[in-house]
Formats: C-alpha cells, sequence, structure tokens
C-alpha cells in the first residue's frame, strides 16, 4: 500500500515518430539498476595505540600492496604489504596493525604495530608496540619494546650526532702574517 507506484509515475519509453507517419511500438527497457561504489577509506578504522594522522600524512591502506623503493618527504602510515625499501629520513614511519613490511628501513622515527622483516635504521627513535613483531638489525638512538613485542635481531644504539658549533674564524697561518709587512714595506718604496 505505501509502496505501490502508479501507472503514470513510471516513465515510458520514448517512441520517436518513423517516416512515414507509421508509429513501432517499441519494447519495454528495464533500466538497469546500478549500485554506487561506496567510498573506501585508507585510514584505518579504531587505531588506538598510536597518534592520530596529521595533515601532511601519507597512508597506504590495509588493501594495498607496493613492491620497489618508496621515498618520502612527508610522514607516512603503512597498513598494507610492503616489499623492498623505505626512506622516510626526516619524518615518521608507522607500520599499522595490519601493516607487513618486508623491507629496509630508514626513517627519523619508526613505529611498529604490525611486521616489519628487514633491517631498520631510525636516526632518533624505534617503538616496537605490543602486538609487532620486527626481525630484523635495528641501528637506533632510542628504543622502546612494549611488553609483548616479538624482537629477534641486533640493537645498535647510537648515540645522536650533536649540531656542529659555528666554527671560529680561522688564524692566517704565521708565515702569511710574517709575509704582510715584508710586503708593506716594498710598496712604501
Amino acid at each position: 500500500m505505501w509502496n505501490k507506484r502508479r501507472e503514470e509515475d513510471i516513465p515510458k519509453p520514448f517512441n520517436p515518430p518513423s517516416p512515414g507517419g507509421v508509429t513501432v511500438p517499441l519494447k519495454p527497457s528495464f533500466v538497469e539498476t546500478r549500485k554506487e561504489a561506496t567510498p573506501v577509506s585508507s585510514t584505518p578504522v579504531g587505531r588506538m595505540d598510536h597518534e592520530p594522522l596529521r595533515g601532511g600524512t601519507a597512508s597506504i591502506g590495509k588493501a594495498v600492496k607496493i613492491v620497489g623503493q618508496i621515498y618520502s618527504k612527508e610522514d607516512l602510515f603503512v597498513d598494507g604489504d610492503l616489499e623492498g625499501t623505505v626512506e622516510a629520513m626526516e619524518h615518521k614511519l608507522t607500520i599499522g596493525p595490519n601493516g607487513r613490511v618486508h623491507a629496509s628501513v630508514r626513517a627519523r622515527e619508526v613505529v611498529a604495530l604490525g611486521t616489519i622483516q628487514g633491517n631498520v635504521e631510525a636516526s632518533e627513535k624505534i617503538e616496537i608496540r605490543k602486538d609487532a613483531k620486527l626481525i630484523g638489525d635495528i641501528k637506533t638512538a632510542r628504543i622502546v619494546i612494549e611488553d609483548g613485542a616479538y624482537f629477534k635481531g641486533s640493537i645498535d644504539i647510537v648515540k645522536p650526532e650533536p649540531a656542529k658549533p659555528a666554527a671560529p674564524p680561522r688564524a692566517q697561518p704565521a708565515a702569511a702574517v710574517s709575509q704582510a709587512p715584508a710586503a708593506a714595506a716594498e710598496v712604501k718604496r
């Protein structure tokens, strides 16, 4: 009763007049209804173990697989499969809970929530969270391994390089200083 359509509400197919004034009935056409694709976000839902994404963060969703080299000039969140190399030397790399990385990794900071198989180098810090798995050698200044995390490999703790102070102006060598008065004396002659 509520959803009944009256016949006059149903669109009639257009029947153009044929040459000679004879009208030919058309077969009724069925309108194909398409379901629109539901937009899928590559941002994981309900991430609780790490900070939310900020502007300027690239994301690789859990349905994505990449084989090759990645060079990122912004923070990177990986929740899919990745094979090859990853470099984000001045930025943070986060491996999400669904992320599986089989690569050598170099970044400023690395946070592992998923699986990493390969050597990892972080100039500042590496965090291996409770459900994460890391198999490979680590080189970093600071490391956090939560209770329940799996790690197999070696750790090389390196001191961060201190900022180089400005070099004082160089003094002239003694030989150059001793030649300067002689040259001035020759000019006066």
